[in-house]
């Protein structure tokens, strides 16, 4: 069984700041490629960023120069760093990891439950 668990969400004003962060646990193999996604009210989930094993990033075009997604292999972990926020980033940002168990050896694709981020005045 594996879990991811977001924290981070919340209000920020418009050009404020967050840091999200999820932590993946359970009975891991191995992950490949970790990164966030986002669902705004009426509209299909989409990649926000991801981030290779290697370290290797990919951005959505709306939040290049903005956003900073990274990992940390050692405690299974990915962050994204949310700066200058806008109203249109507000939306629910799910975790998402590519992970491989010693139950299960090829890769499929995981998610976390998610977390409400607001950019409002």
């Amino acid at each position: 069984q594996v879990q991811l668990v977001e924290s981070g969400g919340g209000l920020v004003q418009p050009g404020g700041s967050l840091r999200l962060s999820c932590t993946i646990s359970g009975d891991i193999f191995s992950i490949y490629s970790m990164g966030w996604y986002r669902q705004a009210p009426g509209k299909q989930r989409e990649l926000v960023a991801s981030v290779t094993t290697g370290g290797s990033t990919n951005y959505a075009d709306s939040v290049k120069g903005r956003f900073t997604c990274s990992r940390d292999n050692a405690k299974n972990a990915v962050y994204l760093q949310m700066d200058d926020l806008k109203p249109q980033d507000t939306a629910v940002y799910y975790c998402h990891g590519t992970i491989a168990t010693f139950e299960v050896l090829t890769e499929r694709d995981y998610w976390g439950q998610g977390t409400q981020v607001t950019v409002s005045s």
